[in-house]
């Protein structure tokens, strides 16, 4: 593949809370040349593995505070960085960036990984993702941990949805950290500069300008089909323990769609409230991880 960008590694020294070592493949089938960031904590024979599954426009950063207490918990923890994020490879070309493209690279990563006993943990696109990915490996999955997303199935999500995706299409050049603290006070400066590391100029920025193109809200769309198994499946077919976190102040996806899809998920007990929690709500995510532990451990 012609044009791809590696954002460079000093970006990424000293970022805080994030003592965490990278791990890489360039060997993923169908994505030959492009290399994969993914951390990967705690031990490789643990009883469960926490997979963790960012959105946009952030990466594993994100996941620094859940993270501690599933390592401490025993379990293991692989946090990738999606195509055009993070410490991951980023094509020039806006265009490479589809639905499928980002769908089957977190497919082969979770078969080069053969992870098994996995707890799903996805907020934004990694639920549109990772919620229709465990149809297609049940046997791999036992739990779930879902924050604010969504199943769409060739509809809008709403008009919150439809105002931030005019809005990013009027920013080629996304601000990310301001965007990110704009719903989440508490950031240091250190902190928002984080989420900026992996950006160093708008060149970077093709996967953060094209996933709000990719939401599948036409029913002619890639990802509807997903969607709709994933629905079935998750109401129907899911043999696992759930829990669900709602930051309760996000514009986008935040009670309305979740109340939703909580109602699509076989089993899954009350959700959990974040009162001021934003849509980057794993920036709430040492109680949210505690809390899912003790839900699971409980039986409920």
């Amino acid at each position: 593949m012609e044009d791809i960008l590696r954002t460079p590694d000093e970006r990424f020294a000293g970022l805080p809370d994030y003592p965490f070592e990278p791990h890489y493949v360039e060997s993923l089938p169908g994505f030959e040349g492009l290399r994969m960031h993914y951390l990967d904590e705690g031990p490789a024979d643990a009883a469960e593995t926490f997979l963790c599954l960012h959105g946009q426009p952030s990466w594993s950063y994100l996941y620094r505070r859940m993270i501690p207490v599933f390592t401490a918990a025993g379990g293991r923890v692989v946090a990738p960085d999606m195509f055009g994020f993070g410490r991951s490879d980023k094509p020039a070309k806006d265009s490479v960036y589809t639905y499928h493209f980002h769908r089957d690279s977190l497919m082969r990563l979770i078969e080069h990984l053969d992870l098994k006993r996995v707890t799903l943990v996805c907020q934004d696109w990694g639920g549109l993702y990772g919620l229709t990915i465990v149809p297609d490996m049940a046997e791999r999955f036992s739990r779930l941990i879902v924050m604010n997303t969504a199943i769409p199935v060739g509809e809008s999500p709403g008009p919150g949805f439809d105002a931030w995706k005019a809005f990013n299409r009027s920013q080629p050049d996304l601000a990310v950290g301001k965007l990110i603290a704009r719903g989440t006070p508490h950031l240091t400066p250190a902190e928002i500069a984080a989420y900026d590391a992996p950006y160093p100029d708008a060149r970077y920025k093709g996967g953060v300008r094209r996933f709000p193109e990719l939401v599948p809200v036409s029913h002619d769309m890639d990802g509807v089909h997903e969607g709709r198994r994933a629905r079935h499946f998750w109401q129907h077919d899911w043999q696992g323990q759930s829990f669900m976190a709602i930051g309760m102040a996000d514009p986008v996806l935040g009670p309305a769609a979740m109340n939703f899809l909580h109602g699509l998920i076989r089993h899954c007990p009350p959700p959990l409230e974040i009162a001021d929690g934003g849509h980057f709500v794993q920036e709430w995510g040492e109680p949210i991880a505690k809390a899912a532990l003790a839900s699971f451990a409980a039986g409920k």
